[in-house]
């Protein structure tokens, strides 16, 4: 079967690279007290400015790095872009793909989320494609359409191969740093439409030993409980409560 839970920290865009490494450094102090559930796997997505010096300060710990975005061409006159190589080339093991942010304000499609995903697991790295609806999109009925666009589109022509593994995201739009997290029923509703168009797309034995549904949106130590104890969500996606150190350990203790 597949591994354990996966949590995955975002940090956004919240702290220079001063501030990353000693969050980094605090974390891996604190975790050297604590002992991890087994197979947890925790990961933490600093800015690209900080990738090199937080992969230095987690190296040799049971933290992974990952990064928030990737381009999906390999290199050339792209200004402003990193490749995944690149971030491969600094440890980085996984990638955010699709995140209602981006696809809000930079206005990323399927189509280009889709390519970002192809160009992550190209170089071995783990992609996270985040999907979810909008308040509008789940009050008119659409959250299921939604969702299996997402899903489908996202991972259109993509095989996966023996090694290769993916992590879908369930982010309700509507509840992303509100503070509010979504009720744990609709939740779970959510993760059943992922997991069903998963299952039109690959066989069975790769949704269960390399495919990882995870839920993200307001989660803190208060109610992760909520999320992590639903069938099929095997991890979280966590924004605010990753960028402080104490939070987080929280977070990860309550899998102990």
């Amino acid at each position: 079967m597949h591994d354990g839970h996966i949590i995955i920290g975002n940090w956004k865009m919240n702290l220079d690279a001063f501030a990353s490494r000693a969050l980094a450094d605090e974390l891996r102090k604190k975790l050297a007290g604590i002992r991890l559930a087994p197979n947890l796997e925790v990961v933490v997505c600093p800015s690209y400015d900080a990738l090199a010096s937080v992969g230095e300060a987690l190296s040799g710990s049971a933290l992974q790095l990952g990064a928030q975005d990737v381009f999906w061409q390999e290199k050339g006159a792209y200004t402003g872009e990193i490749s995944a190589s690149m971030l491969a080339a600094l440890g980085v093991r996984l990638v955010i793909v699709g995140h209602s942010e981006r696809r809000t304000h930079l206005h990323e499609t399927d189509e280009l989320v889709n390519m970002k995903v192809k160009a992550a697991l190209s170089q071995g790295m783990t992609p996270v494609l985040c999907v979810g609806e909008t308040y509008d999109e789940r009050r008119i009925g659409h959250t299921e359409l939604i969702l299996m666009r997402q899903v489908v589109e996202g991972l259109k022509g993509i095989t996966l191969g023996p090694d290769n593994k993916l992590v879908i995201a369930y982010e309700p739009v509507w509840v992303i740093g509100t503070g509010q997290a979504i009720d744990p029923a609709q939740a779970e509703r959510a993760i059943q439409v992922i997991r069903q168009s998963l299952i039109d797309l690959y066989p069975p034995a790769t949704i269960a030993t390399q495919i990882r549904v995870i839920y993200g949106g307001s989660v803190d130590p208060g109610n992760i409980a909520n999320y992590t104890t639903i069938p099929g969500i095997r991890g979280v996606l966590v924004g605010a409560a990753s960028i402080h150190a104490e939070n987080f350990i929280k977070l990860l203790a309550s899998f102990t």
